[in-house]
């Protein structure tokens, strides 16, 4: 995936709490941005289930770096682009 897609899908989830869908199960998802948008934390767990998501994303001036929180980047890269948004905290 190009770096801008992942830049194109993180913009996409609004700040604070959201719901998505990801492959037929629904996840609560939190974003949270911090040095000016320069940070970003996404945290999702599936409701009723086990399985969970977490990532930071950095922008710098020379590049842009995901971190994923020990689990493969193909599963953050997958999620990014396979979620759809429900409901988040400004639609409820």
């Amino acid at each position: 995936m190009h770096p801008d897609e992942i830049v194109n899908y993180i913009s996409a989830i609004p700040t604070g709490y959201s719901e998505v869908m990801y492959n037929g199960k629904k996840y609560g998802m939190s974003r949270t941005d911090f040095a000016g948008g320069r940070s970003t934390k996404v945290y999702a767990e599936e409701l009723g289930g086990s399985d969970h998501l977490s990532f930071n994303y950095y922008r710098t001036k020379n590049s842009n770096l995901l971190k994923t929180c020990e689990m493969p980047e193909q599963k953050v890269l997958d999620f990014l682009a396979e979620m759809t948004l429900l409901k988040n905290s400004t639609n409820r």
